[in-house]
C-alpha cells in the first residue's frame, strides 16, 4: 500500500462530526496545529489523517468539529451532529455553552485536470494559510495530498475555511465554518 493511501484512502468514506464538548486529541494522528485566542474564546485547530478536528472553547465549555474517516472510533456522548461527507450541505447548532455554530460542508469530485490545476492554487495558498500540511504523495508523479486552514477571528466570533485534497480520487473537501458568541 502507497503511503497517501494510508493517510488519505477515498474521500467517500468521510464523515463530519460535532461535539458539544470536548474530542481527546490523542485519538487522531495530529500533523499540524493552531491555537486563537481571543478576550471571550479559545480554538485548537488540527490538521488530521482525514481532515481535522476544531476545538473551541467558551466559558469553560467546548463545542468540537471533527472530519474524520467512516471507521474511526470516536465518541457517542454528547454528538450532536453525524453525517456522512457527500455533495453539499449546511448544518447549524447552538451549544450549551452559548455558542452558535454554523458549518457549510462540500466533498466535491472533479475532473483529473481541474484537480491538478485547483491543487496548484492550494499549494500557493499554504504560504497564507493559518496552518497547512502536505502529505507524502503515493508515487513519485502523484501530488501530495494537501490540507490547509484559513482563520478569521474577531472578538465575538471565529471563521474558519479548510481545504483538504485527495488526489487518489481527484476529490476536495471544502468547509467553512462559524462560531459565534
Amino acid at each position: 500500500m502507497s503511503v497517501s493511501s494510508f493517510v488519505r484512502p477515498d474521500a467517500a468514506k468521510l464523515e463530519f462530526h460535532l461535539y458539544d464538548r470536548s474530542v481527546h486529541p490523542e485519538l487522531f494522528t495530529v500533523y499540524r496545529e493552531q491555537a486563537v485566542w481571543q478576550d471571550k474564546y479559545e480554538a485548537q485547530i488540527r490538521i488530521c489523517d482525514a481532515g481535522h478536528l476544531v476545538e473551541f472553547h467558551h466559558n469553560g465549555r467546548s463545542l468540537t468539529e471533527v472530519i474524520a474517516f467512516q471507521n474511526q472510533p470516536l465518541p457517542h456522548r454528547k454528538r450532536a451532529i453525524e453525517r456522512r461527507l457527500r455533495g453539499c450541505r449546511d448544518e447549524s447548532f447552538r451549544s450549551a455553552c452559548g455558542v452558535h455554530y454554523q458549518i457549510s460542508y462540500q466533498l466535491e469530485k472533479l475532473d483529473p485536470d481541474v484537480f491538478l490545476n485547483y491543487h496548484e492554487e492550494l499549494v500557493g495558498d499554504c504560504e497564507r494559510a493559518a496552518v497547512s500540511y502536505s502529505f507524502p504523495a503515493g508515487t513519485r508523479l502523484a501530488p501530495c495530498p494537501l490540507s490547509l486552514i484559513r482563520t478569521d477571528a474577531c472578538r465575538k466570533n471565529l471563521l474558519i475555511h479548510t481545504f483538504h485534497t485527495f488526489p487518489d480520487s481527484c476529490a476536495v473537501v471544502k468547509t467553512q465554518s462559524l462560531f459565534e458568541i
